[in-house]
């Protein structure tokens, strides 16, 4: 939890959300969610901390952003990732 700032934690369930939407309304390759999310996290991030003035300076901002926005697509499909081969686990043993 230190490695990301708080603040951006509320990125993580959003961007669960975006994948779900992306998968669900469009013809687009699962493959391809994690790049989509890895984007939007790096773009959501940074203006972030643009617009409420975490940052110090704008290059901080914009840096620290990029690796924020990383850091919580990462978690977010990691952690669907982890939701899904657990389900999958559940439903093999009542079978």
């Amino acid at each position: 939890m230190d490695y990301i700032k708080p603040e951006l934690l509320i990125l993580i369930p959003f961007l669960v959300g975006v994948g779900k939407l992306i998968k669900s309304a469009t013809d687009t390759d699962n493959k391809h969610i994690p790049t989509i999310l890895g984007v939007i996290g790096v773009i959501f991030a940074p203006v972030y901390l643009i617009v409420f003035h975490v940052a110090d300076n704008l290059a901080q901002a914009l840096f620290s952003g990029v690796v924020q926005g990383v850091l919580v697509a990462s978690v977010a499909v990691y952690g669907h990732q982890v939701f899904k081969s657990i389900i999958t686990k559940e439903e093999e043993l009542e079978e």
